[in-house]
Formats: C-alpha cells, structure tokens, sequence
C-alpha cells in the first residue's frame, strides 16, 4: 500500500512538472511560451487560456495610477511578466477565478453599502413627510400676466403659507402642478424653490408672490381655464441654511438604481 502511494505521488510530480509553464523573462519569451502553452491544450481550454492570461495580465495594469505618475508604463509590463513567469496553464486558470472572486466580493460590497443608502434616503423622505406637512399652503395661484412692451406674457405664482412646524424656515422648496379636472396628464409639473428674507418663525403666515423667468417653461404653460394650480412642499431649510427636513425622496434614477441592485444583489 506504501509503496502505492509513493508511486502515486511520484506519478503526480512528474505529470506537473511536465505541464508546459511561462517564461515571463521578457515580451518575446513570454509570447513564445504562452504559443507553446496554448498549443498544449485543446480547443475550449485554449480559449479559455487566452482569456485566462488576459484577465492575470491586465489584472496589473492600473490605469487610475498610470495617469496620476503614480506608477509607469514600464512598471506594470514587468508586474505582468512577473505575475504570469513560471505559471501553468491551470495555476494561470486558478490566478483568474481568484482575480473574478475578489472583483465580485468587491462589487457586492459597494452594492450592499449604495442599497443601503438609498433605502435610508428612502426612508428619511418617509419621516420628513408628516413635519412638512406641518409648513401649509393655504393658497396657491397661478397665471400669465401681459407685460407692457413684451410680446411674452410674464409668469407668476402667488403664495400664501404658514408655518406650523416647531422650527424657523429660511428656504421652502415646492413641487407645482397645474392640471385641469378629467386630464390624466397635467399641463405643467415643475419644481421651485424660495429664499424667505428674514425667515418665517413658528406659527408666521406669510404671502409671496414669486416671477419665475419669463423665457422659463413657466411662461409656456397654455392651460385651460378649468386649470388648477396645486403646490406640494418638499424640503425646508432652516435658520442655517441647511436641510431640516427633506421629502423630496429618491429620484426616478435613484429609485431604477436600487431596484436593479436588490434583483441582483438582495434577491429583489
């Protein structure tokens, strides 16, 4: 039984050192052995050893640190080279999957954190929703006004809002929609925004009129007179000038984004 083993295992040494290797002392041997490798093998597995040397090889090349000087052109040939000298068509094979492995680990990885992120932003656009609601608008306007001397009517959107939340708003952020009763499709959906001199404190109302651009789409808008002009809160900034709370949720991309990434990494 000994004697076997060691026959089986002396059997097996010289099948290895039998395997045709690469010689990666420099371009023109390494393209001589990865001939010679190739050559041994048959055809599926030729391929997938072209493929395989490829995948090692430019495994090596690190573009990102080529264009900042961090490294040089030169210096990754000869990592290459060195990376596949002395190889065997099946180690070159092994190299490979341990290469696609770490990739996919990585990947899913920073698949998992973005979900992640994007379920939180989803999720604190949910919250924020019951506060603004607190910020109402009474009243909402909207027309096209002749302007003397312009052959382009002027756009305006009066506001009346009143500030129910417990926190000073310096900067309202809307979503408007004119729309006519029995349409399925609105004339106009756009998002505006406005800066509020001085601020409204807690339990202020106030009254803007606001001008957006008159060579805006704004101006462009040809409603029927059954047209109604609603307004939808979707972020408040407070007294720094920074997001107090925010509904405005995920974008259409955003929300294609984590439902691609959740097939594919989190099962949908």
């Amino acid at each position: 039984m000994r004697r076997t083993a060691i026959l089986l295992i002396s059997a097996l040494a010289l099948l290895g050192c039998g395997q045709p290797k690469l010689d990666g002392s420099s371009d023109e041997a390494l393209q001589k052995s990865i001939t010679k490798v190739s050559d041994s093998l048959s055809g599926e597995k030729k391929e997938q050893f072209k493929s395989d040397v490829q995948l090692v090889a430019l495994s090596q090349l690190d573009l990102g640190r080529v264009l900042k000087g961090e490294t040089n052109a030169t210096t990754a040939r000869m990592n290459m080279l060195s990376v596949l000298d002395g190889k065997t068509a099946d180690e070159v094979a092994a190299e490979a999957r341990r290469i696609i492995e770490e990739r996919e680990a990585r990947e899913r990885t920073q698949a998992i954190a973005e979900i992640n992120d994007l379920t939180e932003k989803s999720k604190k656009s949910e919250a924020a929703k019951s506060q603004i609601a607190k910020f109402a608008v009474v009243k909402s306007r909207f027309y096209l006004q002749e302007e003397k001397y312009s052959y382009t009517p002027k756009p305006y959107i009066e506001l009346t809002v009143r500030n129910d939340t417990d926190k000073a708003v310096s900067r309202a952020y809307f979503k408007g929609t004119i729309a006519s009763p029995g349409r399925s499709v609105p004339w106009y959906v756009d998002d505006f925004n406005y800066e509020i001199s001085g601020g409204l404190e807690p339990g202020e109302t106030a009254d803007w009129i606001l001008a957006p651009n008159m060579f805006s789409d704004w101006a462009k808008v040809r409603a029927t007179d059954d047209a109604v002009f609603t307004v939808e809160v979707t972020r408040l900034d407070g007294a720094d000038k920074k997001a107090i709370y925010d509904a405005t949720g995920l974008t259409e991309r955003e929300q294609k984004r984590l439902q691609e990434l959740k097939t594919k990494y989190a099962g949908g």
